[in-house]
């Protein structure tokens, strides 16, 4: 049947076909495709006379490193790929036999969108397709990698899926194109500009990872499928072997913190020397970079990883941060994807731009996933963790299983400054109180931020030594292997502030 398939029109553009990209992702000779002999049944506007095969998306099943997935390719070749009626019915009967045969699906997405001449019917084949891809969440992995112009419904689906990969030049993705953003608000705008993969990685975070070629995105969906349960209940089984520079890690991770409390740092310096060797496989790198997330490798066995970023703007949570961590905190939940956190936050970015673009609902995102996941749940506090967002940030107040502090940490409302502007801000006004505001500093230091406080109310599970963190992390988690979820009240579902 290859010979029925238009390589070359694809070649000219600078891409791969549908087929050549399945056969690339897949592993060899693995790939067998069902509903070859689908055709559309429109007759309006010529649609009678026009030959579509396989109706625009070739869907079928095979293996990747070795584990079965379910997998579509819609051809921009065939009617630039729009989703008709039947288009839509082969995607979501393929995402239904895949909950039902418990393995990923992957969508290879490229799309014009609706096809106009089927009307009510393409918007039909949208809903069944939105339908499943609601079913399948929590349930099996989706993922959906960004191959062309992807307009209109096209993107939502999309946008219920788990991951989503985007290619530089040739990926774009937008509700309404240029042309009718020209129509409606008169702004010359290219398809690049407006929803290309920099942008959906960088400012919007509606993309999960960016590659520079499609060989590269290909490789990275296979090894995230390396990373996580291919259905919900699969158990995660440790490889047999692993590599963990235990002399090297121990020294570089005495040395991640600055002398200076206010000087950043990069905490993937820290979540280096704690999880497995070159591991660490980072989630939306690009989007909201004071907080970091990813999948990892501990003694072999995959952990999902969130962290504050002091090397940017001192790894305060703005709203951006806050979306960042719940949805990841909340696909690790639904996977059975323990979580390991690390904690340098002074608080949540305040001013106007971020109140009015809702902190508050934003925020408590962040504290709603963390206090919902019943996964094992260890949290290492570094540096700072002040107010609000030390009790979001996976504190044992929202259900952490084992919480431990370096000794330097400082847990408290506020830092020592901000503090004191509250309590002694007549004194603060004053030079000749310089001696006593210096004295209620360290005070307050001393008493009030040091992690010793909260170990003594039971708040810190243990005060230890940063060159302990892998050994006390991994233990903790093969003590909580086995954690059973505790119950809750009778209830349909909760109401995660959206």
């Amino acid at each position: 049947m290859a010979s029925n398939y238009n390589l070359e029109k694809q070649h000219a553009k600078g891409k791969f076909h549908a087929i050549e990209r399945i056969n690339n992702l897949c592993d060899k000779d693995s790939f067998y495709e069902i509903y070859s002999a689908a055709r559309h049944t429109c007759t309006s506007f010529g649609m009678d006379k026009k030959e579509i095969p396989y109706d625009g998306v070739i869907t079928g099943f095979g293996k990747i490193n070795g584990k079965k997935v379910a997998i579509y390719a819609q051809d921009f070749t065939v009617q630039g790929g729009s989703l008709g009626k039947v288009h839509g019915q082969k995607i979501a009967e393929l995402i239904d036999k895949a909950i039902m045969a418990k393995c990923p699906v992957i969508g290879l997405n490229d799309s014009g969108g609706a096809r106009i001449q089927e009307g009510v019917d393409a918007l039909c084949g949208y809903g069944e397709l939105f339908y499943q891809n609601v079913r399948a969440s929590g349930t099996v992995p989706q993922i959906s990698i960004i191959v062309g112009p992807c307009a209109g419904g096209a993107v939502y689906s999309p946008g219920i899926t788990d991951f989503i990969f985007a290619v530089d030049t040739i990926s774009q993705m937008f509700i309404t194109g240029p042309k009718v953003v020209k129509s409606v608000l008169s702004l010359d705008i290219s398809a690049e500009d407006l929803g290309g993969a920099s942008i959906h990685a960088q400012k919007s975070g509606v993309a999960h990872f960016r590659a520079s070629s499609e060989p590269e995105c290909y490789e990275a969906v296979r090894k995230l499928l390396d990373y996580i349960p291919h259905y919900y209940g699969e158990e995660i089984v440790a490889e047999a072997k692993f590599k963990f520079d235990e002399k090297k890690k121990a020294k570089k991770i005495a040395e991640a913190l600055p002398e200076e409390s206010k000087k950043g740092y990069d905490i993937r310096n820290v979540i280096d020397c704690v999880v497995d060797d070159d591991s660490f496989f980072e989630v939306m790198k690009e989007f909201a970079q004071m907080a970091v997330v990813g999948f990892a490798k501990i003694e072999g066995k995959s952990v999902g990883v969130v962290a504050n970023n002091p090397a940017v703007w001192g790894g305060l949570l703005n709203c951006d941060a806050s979306d960042k961590i719940a949805r990841f905190v909340r696909y690790c939940d639904a996977y059975n994807v323990p979580l390991v956190t690390f904690v340098d936050v002074p608080g949540f970015l305040p001013g106007p731009d971020e109140e009015q673009k809702g902190i508050i609902r934003h925020g408590a995102k962040v504290i709603y996933a963390y206090s919902e996941a019943t996964v094992p749940k260890v949290t290492v506090i570094t540096r700072k963790a002040y107010g609000g967002a030390y009790i979001a940030m996976c504190s044992k107040h929202l259900g952490a299983d084992f919480v431990y502090a370096w000794p330097k940490a400082e847990i408290a409302v506020m830092g020592a400054e901000g503090a004191l502007g509250i309590l002694y801000a007549k004194e603060m006004k004053d030079p000749a109180q310089a001696a006593l505001v210096a004295q209620k500093s360290q005070e307050y230091k001393d008493t009030i931020m040091t992690p010793t406080i909260a170990a003594q109310r039971d708040y810190i599970s243990e005060i230890i030594n940063p060159k302990e963190t892998r050994q006390r992390v991994a233990r903790s988690l093969e003590f909580l292997a086995q954690k059973t979820q505790n119950s809750s009240p009778a209830k349909k579902h909760g109401n995660i502030p959206l």
